[in-house]
């Protein structure tokens, strides 16, 4: 229920931002929606109509290239999305929240890159143009990322034959926002501070990490390039927040010790994604 529910929110915040900037400042963009604007030019079909039949084209696609287990995850956001999106235009009518396109197009990037990153945690898809860089990457093994860029710029180009050229910066700029903030969504939580410890009093600094901190150490067998003398040197992972803490404890026990301190971006195991066990 709570992935069910961070899909749909992510899925109505899209939507929202479409509905609410995108396209009352006549934004141009990438994506299914960006591909939905340039039929709606040259031939007049509702923009919801064509995120729907798109959407259900790249399901099957999905279903049929990726498996069952990726098509179910895909299921709400292709349905849904196209559903809210027909119901939020019908509401906001001609209301216009700002006629600032900057405004809209920072906020716009906000929304959207927010909302597919909270349906991407959900362990979903948000359908559409998702689904072709998924599929070229599992048969010809190219980086998600890149065609994901290619695909976006391919259809702001497209929307250059309608669009003039500062409409045109708006949408590298929206494209632009909305892929930092996505990056950022997902890492939300994730970003864990790797440090290590080289030091006399190794063994100390080990055990107050695990008594005074609660966190886990791994010592790994070390020898020193100048002088030659073998040793250990403590690994952990803390957070952000407990780094400060950890120096602190740190420079207490040996004022010389020596930290190497590394931001990771997502740690997995017993302590972070497992629950942790006590003796």
């Amino acid at each position: 229920m709570k992935k069910i529910a961070l899909i749909i929110t992510g899925n109505t915040l899209y939507a929202l931002a479409v509905a609410l900037f995108v396209l009352p400042c006549h934004l141009i963009t990438g994506g299914t929606t960006g591909l939905a604007l340039v039929a709606n030019y040259h031939m007049g079909i509702p923009i919801a109509g064509v995120v729907g039949v798109f959407n259900l084209l790249m399901f099957f696609l999905g279903l049929f290239v990726l498996g069952k287990a990726f098509a179910v995850t895909t299921l709400i956001s292709s349905f849904y999305y196209p559903f809210i999106l027909g119901q939020l235009q019908r509401l906001i009518g001609d209301f216009v929240i700002t006629e600032d396109k900057m405004l809209a197009t920072i906020f716009a990037g906000l929304l959207i890159g927010g909302a597919i990153g909270m349906v991407i945690r959900a362990g979903a898809s948000t359908g559409g143009m998702d689904i072709p860089p998924l599929v070229l990457n599992k048969k010809l093994r190219l980086p998600v990322s890149v065609t994901m860029y290619a695909f976006d710029c391919l259809i702001l180009l497209l929307q250059m034959l309608f669009a003039d050229k500062e409409q045109i910066l708006y949408g590298l700029l929206l494209v632009l926002i909305y892929t930092i903030v996505l990056d950022k969504v997902l890492l939300i939580g994730g970003n864990q501070m790797q440090v290590k410890i080289i030091s006399r009093k190794f063994e100390e600094i080990s055990r107050q990490i695990q008594q005074k901190m609660d966190r886990g150490t791994t010592l790994f067998e070390i020898e020193g390039g100048y002088s030659r003398k073998e040793s250990y040197a403590v690994l952990a992972v803390v957070s952000g927040r407990e780094l400060s803490k950890l120096s602190e404890m740190v420079m207490e026990i040996d004022d010389q010790a020596f930290m190497i301190i590394n931001q990771v971006s997502e740690v997995r195991g017993r302590g972070f994604t497992l629950q942790k066990k006590y003796k």
